[in-house]
């Protein structure tokens, strides 16, 4: 899947998510795999995934 390169800058941090489901028939159901989707992607703001996990275990004390 590819977004070839339409307002490409606009999308440079965006949370993309993609499923076979058409308009149609995209319910509750799907509606809620895309939010769990979601909330379990791991973001890194820039830092990679060791730099993010060091600032988690040095929030929690």
């Amino acid at each position: 899947m590819r977004i070839s390169n339409f307002l490409l800058w606009q999308a440079a941090y965006a949370g993309l998510w993609f499923t076979e489901t058409l308009w149609p028939d995209f319910d509750q159901q799907v509606f809620s795999e895309a939010i769990a989707a979601f909330i379990n992607r791991e973001r890194r703001f820039g830092c990679t995934g060791e730099q993010v996990r060091q600032m988690a275990a040095s929030a929690k004390g």
